[in-house]
């Protein structure tokens, strides 16, 4: 049996490679091949009646690691100089205004159609809001690379507000000015937590000679985020600020104490961190997506129930997404497209307490919805004409 399922998951991961060494010339993202393969293996072995142990707590086990490092990578890709001061602030501009309208939004209608609470119905509302870095990230490695530096950004910090929002309604009974100084001072301390990190790590990846290296600093990453979020800290600052340092350290290096790590030597063994990094993201991030095709209940994806809410809450992310785009004066093709909900969405559902759960939003919604979202993406990302071979110059302020 336990060959079998080595056998299986080899099998698996090499299909995960292909679908990932396939995406440049199909147009379609490897996730959504990922949860159609997880959801057909499902189905073949519930054909076969074979007995598969209860894989549902590994679910949130692998998201939770999966975001550290997809945010993490992402965050190593990124350039800090003063050329991305525009990408940074529109990003920024946009990834913050989409949660806020988006969770509002859907919060009033929960609230007008279920009769539900308000702050019961922006809860549930954030899950549906925040963009799914872990799906946008690798959907976005084809594009220019103005928009995927974009992408990249939007989404890694609408990871970050989003999480930060929820907690901030989770851990607060009521707002107030108290819970807002709270707030702050949490904010604060995160971020000098994140700053006295990095320096830490940093100074380790320069001095440790051992031939392991790489796997203890990542494990030390994951380590400082989870205790980080057990104090109920906004962790994935954390993440973000310790991927650009490490990332753009020879751009640092006119700062204070920056030269005491010899950037030019660290960054020999950063380009091999981000390398280890890169394999590992995509290990983790393929069994999770796996994993979640094969967790997929049939009579949730089909649910007709929920379709028509969900089809009206995917026009509706659009419908903002598109004002959005165009208020900030950023192209509609394909940055409309890329706005997947997905691994952070069901760990913020699954995150949501008992008492604060509604009926309107249910594992059979938050399923419909990453499905539509994804296949708009889908399309609109197989319609988009390469940048390789374009049809006409893009107008594209970024």
């Amino acid at each position: 049996m336990s060959t079998a399922i080595i056998i299986t998951l080899c099998l698996l991961l090499l299909l995960a490679y292909v679908f990932d060494l396939s995406s440049s010339k199909t147009k379609i993202p490897s996730v959504i091949l990922l949860i159609t393969l997880g959801w057909g293996v499902s189905q073949f072995a519930s054909t076969l009646r074979l007995q598969i142990p209860n894989l549902n707590s590994a679910l949130p086990i692998l998201g939770t690691v999966g975001l550290i490092l997809i945010v993490l990578e992402g965050s190593l890709e990124l350039e800090l100089n003063p050329s991305k001061r525009s990408i940074i602030s529109k990003s920024s501009i946009l990834a913050i205004a989409q949660l806020l309208l988006t969770s509002f939004g859907l919060a009033y209608m929960f609230t007008v159609v279920g009769g539900y609470a308000f702050k019961d119905g922006l809860m549930n509302a954030i899950p549906l809001s925040v963009i799914s870095s872990a799906i946008a990230i690798p959907s976005a490695r084809n594009l220019k690379a103005r928009h995927r530096e974009f992408i990249t950004y939007e989404s890694s910090l609408s990871d970050i507000f989003g999480v930060i929002f929820f907690n901030f309604l989770a851990l607060n009974a009521s707002i107030n000015f108290g819970s807002f100084g709270g707030f702050v001072l949490n904010l604060i301390m995160m971020v000098l937590v994140s700053f006295v990190s990095t320096l830490g790590l940093a100074y380790l990846l320069s001095k440790v000679k051992h031939h392991i290296k790489f796997i203890p600093i990542i494990l030390l990453v994951i380590l400082i985020y989870s205790v980080s979020k057990v104090f109920h800290l906004p962790s994935l600052i954390f993440i973000m600020i310790f991927g650009l340092f490490i990332g753009n350290v020879i751009q640092l290096k006119s700062l204070n104490r920056i030269p005491d790590f010899h950037p030019e030597l660290l960054n020999a063994e950063i380009q091999k961190f981000k390398e280890i990094t890169t394999e590992i993201t995509f290990l983790i991030r393929s069994l999770f997506f796996l994993l979640f095709g094969f967790l997929i209940n049939s009579s949730d994806l089909f649910n007709p129930q929920n379709a028509q809410w969900a089809v009206w809450i995917t026009l509706g992310i659009f419908a903002v997404r598109a004002f959005l785009l165009l208020l900030v004066r950023l192209p509609i093709n394909p940055l409309l497209y890329i706005a997947p909900r997905g691994l952070i969405t069901i760990l913020l559902f699954l995150s949501l307490p008992t008492n604060r759960q509604i009926n309107m939003v249910n594992q059979s919604l938050i399923l419909q919805v990453i499905v539509l979202m994804a296949l708009v993406m889908m399309f609109g990302l197989m319609q988009h004409q390469s940048h390789k071979n374009p049809k006409k110059p893009l107008s594209d302020p970024l």
